[in-house]
């Protein structure tokens, strides 16, 4: 939720606009390269078919903003009410999740069409609406950009594991990746440890569940210099690291007698050659480049391997609070993690884009965390609950939306998204 407050003098009606064309026409350049049948595929219940996402993120702005603030709007259909909630109950009934890939209809076309039409809506709202009603929209306003910036990063990640079911391999987009380089040695930063502060103090746009700030007391640690690569955890595979029990937490052990891991989602081996399937499709495995999509029981098992531990998301932030947000995020184009660049740096590389970093703590609420009021309430806090906390964004996570502060969290075996991992000790 937005804890900025919105005085009546400070609201630019022409900047929020353009917020709102920028993300909106965002969204739609990333569906540029895809064919008509690529929208409507769910490859597993996780996954939702790109109009999905389209349809969705409109369906956010009409619901919370148009149904409720344009006496005139009429929505296009009032079925997409049903079928594009994803989990507000408060809002009512809503289409079963892992049904998504069965709606032939709407069809593409009229997804897009649904689009302009709240588009359309949104444009009279933000600039007809009175003082007052302008000041109750821009916070609700931003949530909902920032949820489609969300969903975006969730739709280049849907749409890569719909491409990888399919033996062609198709490619999303061609590779603009930099050649292979040589691994860094990995190095420890040091931290001393004691009262740190960490959460958002709720000066800028923040999602709830990133506050209240508070105290927590940490001892001294330190953090691995660089994220692991895909070299080191093709050594963990060598040593057979997903056939030793003693690695992994129980559930994990399960998982991959269950699942018959042998490797990171989206690995192959091809003539006795490690091959990963990418958005550029199929790409040798570069030893310098982070090891992405992994879930947290490998990323632990991998410490554990290394003699290490996941750091906890209070030493993740204490270390990255100090460090200008910069990295490979979604803008760059290159969608895949990317070597890091220079060596011998004081300070962590890599602590934003590339990979999503796995944290050892689990997805709970801050102390004094109370959910908002209504609906928005059902956004985060609800979740709170079998989740693992991971810091930093990724390279399908624009750089605008990401803060030293942000909490993504995830199943423990999740794997889809672009995760990876980065090492710390308790000293």
């Amino acid at each position: 939720m937005v804890s900025t407050e919105a005085s009546l003098e400070t609201i630019d009606r022409t900047a929020l606009w353009q917020s709102y064309q920028d993300v909106r026409r965002f969204t739609e350049d990333l569906c540029a390269t895809l064919i008509p049948e690529d929208f409507v595929v769910q490859s597993m219940t996780d996954v939702s078919p790109t109009k999905w996402h389209l349809a969705h993120t409109s369906w956010f702005f009409e619901t919370f903003l148009l149904s409720r603030l344009q006496a005139d709007y009429k929505p296009i259909n009032p079925l997409y009410t049903f079928l594009f909630n994803s989990y507000y109950n408060a809002v009512g009934k809503m289409h079963a999740r892992p049904r998504r890939g069965l709606l032939s209809r709407p069809s593409v076309k009229e997804v897009f069409e649904y689009r302009r039409h709240v588009d359309e809506g949104m444009d009279r709202l933000i600039h007809s609406a009175g003082e007052e009603t302008a000041a109750t929209i821009k916070p609700v306003l931003m949530l909902g950009l920032n949820h489609e910036q969300q969903h975006q990063e969730l739709l280049l990640t849907d749409i890569k594991h719909v491409l990888a079911q399919n033996p062609l391999k198709p490619v999303y987009r061609p590779a603009q990746n930099t050649p292979e380089t040589q691994t860094q040695p990995l190095q420890w930063i040091h931290y001393p440890g004691g009262i740190v502060e960490i959460g958002n103090d709720g000066q800028e746009f923040i999602f709830d569940n990133e506050g209240p700030r508070h105290r927590e007391f940490l001892e001294p640690f330190a953090l691995a210099s660089r994220l692991v690569s895909c070299g080191e955890f093709l050594e963990f595979i060598e040593d057979s690291g997903y056939h030793r029990p003693e690695l992994w937490l129980s559930d994990g052990w399960s998982l991959v007698q269950q699942e018959n891991w042998e490797a990171p989602l989206y690995w192959e081996k091809v003539d006795g050659e490690w091959q990963v399937f990418t958005l550029h499709g199929m790409q040798p495995v570069r030893h310098s480049e982070p090891v992405c999509h992994v879930s947290y029981y490998e990323a632990d098992a991998y410490a554990a391997w290394a003699g290490a531990s996941l750091p906890s998301e209070a030493q993740w932030e204490t270390a990255a609070a100090v460090l200008e947000i910069e990295g490979n995020f979604v803008e760059s184009g290159l969608l895949h993690p990317e070597p890091p660049q220079e060596a011998d740096k004081d300070y962590p590389e890599q602590m934003y884009g590339d990979v999503w970093e796995w944290t050892r703590s689990g997805y709970l609420p801050y102390h004094g965390y109370k959910p908002p009021p209504g609906a928005i309430g059902e956004y985060n806090g609800k979740f709170m609950s079998g989740q693992m906390v991971l810091r930093g964004g990724s390279c399908a996570t624009s750089g605008s939306h990401i803060r030293s502060t942000y909490r993504n969290f995830f199943r423990p075996q999740n794997q889809w998204q672009f995760m990876g991992i980065r090492l710390a000790q308790d000293l």
